[in-house]
């Protein structure tokens, strides 16, 4: 692998580095993020860009009179999770942290935002979107219904999530589905209670639930190709009985991840054929709902050839082609209304920066910071070229 050497400079902006240490210390939760939009907006406006408030922020730059519009997404919340990091910028709000690196991608794309500025050597429309709220797959749809496409026209959409684990700045993504879906169920089981001595006098739930739970696994295993990569996971079994008393009522909640959508689709029609089908079998009622909170991320050949062609340009360890990610990313909102690519870069290896994502004393790498910033200036350079003049 060849190693990344920035033309200017060896290490973070001080902006950058400060930016992201400040998130850092400040992390909120998802559609509470007002220290960090605030904080967001005052960059942006400092630098001169036009500036929008609404469920997120969105930054617009112009150059030259080119047409064309592309849109880079950086995401803003945090977890509630406490932070267990022996470093001097743990966060200062407890129980809450940013333990996806959310305060990376942030200041990795202002400081995008402000080479970009400076060096405005592109033709057409950059619009910055900085949105909430992506851990539970609701900001990308916020934004969305509050009409930021429609308001901020863009023909492509990008956007950037570190990845523990993997060599520091390596740029992996994939033409087609890169992260799942991700669908919640939840099945409620409707027997007749009874005394833990008689069961033949009642329905005991639980016996029912445990068929299902069982049941449910046989659609990953017989119903689909394995080849689909889903899983149907039953995470939460809550009854209502006691010591000596059978439960009349039983709740199976779980968590569904498709790669397809058409996947997703019948995984539905499964469980509902099963689940109705042992409640008949019992003589017993049962309700179950299924929401697919986020939908796969589908990337288009354009947006993600670019990705490819960029990192290879800047000397960075590329994979075009990587196996998808079993997690979810609500991006996939945006990806579903334009073309876009989704794309993952290394945060390194070893301690912190190669825990995992979700875990206490996961960190964001700092020198990644001048990396992805790069990364955004040569994609957007790539997308909108500058006009030459003969």
């Amino acid at each position: 692998m060849t190693s990344f050497r920035p033309k200017n400079r060896a290490q973070p902006q001080p902006d950058m580095l400060a930016l992201r240490r400040d998130f850092h210390q400040h992390p909120e939760l998802g559609f509470q993020e007002e220290h960090t939009k605030a904080k967001i907006a005052q960059y942006l406006r400092a630098l001169g860009l036009e500036v929008h408030e609404g469920a997120g922020v969105v930054g617009v730059l112009k150059a030259g009179s080119g047409n064309r519009a592309i849109g880079l997404r950086a995401d803003m919340d945090a977890l509630p999770i406490h932070e267990a990091s022996p470093h001097d910028y743990v966060s200062r709000h407890s129980g809450v942290m940013h333990a996806c690196g959310h305060d990376g991608h942030m200041a990795m794309l202002l400081g995008a935002a402000e080479k970009l500025t400076l060096n405005p050597e592109f033709d057409g429309t950059v619009v910055f979107i900085f949105q909430p709220n992506e851990e539970h797959g609701l900001g990308a749809c916020a934004m969305i219904d509050e009409g930021v496409l429609e308001r901020f026209p863009i023909d492509e959409i990008y956007a950037i999530h570190n990845l523990p684990g993997a060599p520091l700045g390596q740029v992996s993504t994939r033409v087609g589905q890169i992260c799942a879906s991700e669908s919640l169920f939840e099945i409620a089981i409707y027997g007749q209670g009874g005394h833990a001595s008689m069961p033949h006098v009642g329905v005991d739930a639980i016996t029912v639930g445990a068929e299902m739970v069982t049941a449910l696994q046989m659609i990953v295993s017989r119903k689909l190709t394995p080849a689909a990569g889903a899983v149907v996971s039953v995470t939460e079994f809550l009854t209502d009985g006691q010591r000596n008393v059978l439960p009349g009522k039983a709740v199976l909640k779980g968590d569904v991840r498709a790669c397809l959508p058409e996947d997703r689709i019948n995984i539905e029609r499964f469980m509902r054929q099963i689940v109705t089908g042992i409640a008949a079998a019992h003589g017993i009622t049962v309700e179950m709902s299924f929401k697919a909170e986020f939908i796969e991320t589908i990337n288009a050949p354009g947006p993600t050839d670019a990705v490819a062609r960029v990192g290879r340009a800047l000397n960075l360890e590329t994979v075009p082609d990587r196996t998808p990610m079993s997690f979810s990313e609500d991006f996939a909102h945006f990806c579903a209304a334009v073309p876009g690519c989704f794309l993952l870069l290394g945060n390194g290896e070893n301690g912190a920066y190669g825990r995992p994502l979700h875990s206490s004393d996961y960190d964001f790498n700092d020198a990644l910071l001048p990396i992805g910033s790069a990364l955004w200036v040569e994609l957007v350079r790539d997308r909108l070229p500058s006009r030459k003049i003969h």
